[in-house]
C-alpha cells in the first residue's frame, strides 16, 4: 500500500428483527487520498418513518456519529461534517465522502432506527 492510499471497512448494525440493514459490499475499499468514496447498505423496513445512520469507529475507540437522514419521509439530514453526505432510496442508503483523507481509514457502520409516528 502506498502512503496516500486508504483502507475503509464497512460493517452493519441490526436494530430490530423485523427491520434489517446490511452492507452491500463486505470487503475493504482502497482509495487514494483526495478521491471520493461511496459506501452502501441495503435495508428493509415496513415502517414509513425511519432514519438511517452512519458511524465510524477507530481501533479501540467509541463509535463516532457521522450523519443521519430520514428515508421514506421528510426528515432532514444532519451531518457532523460537510464532506460527509448521504443518499437514500426505499431500499438502500449510501455514505458519500467527497474527498477522503488518511484519517478516514477506519471501520464504518450503517444503522436503521424506526421513529415514532
Amino acid at each position: 500500500m502506498r502512503n496516500n492510499e486508504l483502507i475503509l471497512c464497512l460493517m452493519f448494525a441490526d436494530v430490530l428483527a423485523v427491520d434489517k440493514i446490511e452492507p452491500n459490499r463486505r470487503t475493504n475499499i482502497i482509495k487514494t487520498e483526495g478521491e471520493p468514496v461511496t459506501l452502501s447498505c441495503s435495508y428493509e423496513s415496513d415502517s414509513e418513518y425511519i432514519r438511517l445512520y452512519w458511524y465510524r469507529q477507530y481501533h479501540n475507540g467509541e463509535p463516532q456519529y457521522l450523519l443521519h437522514q430520514g428515508a421514506r419521509s421528510s426528515l432532514a439530514r444532519h451531518s457532523s461534517e460537510p464532506r460527509f453526505m448521504s443518499s437514500t432510496s426505499r431500499i438502500f442508503t449510501e455514505l458519500i465522502i467527497s474527498s477522503v483523507t488518511v484519517s478516514d481509514s477506519t471501520l464504518y457502520y450503517c444503522a436503521l432506527r424506526v421513529e415514532a409516528q
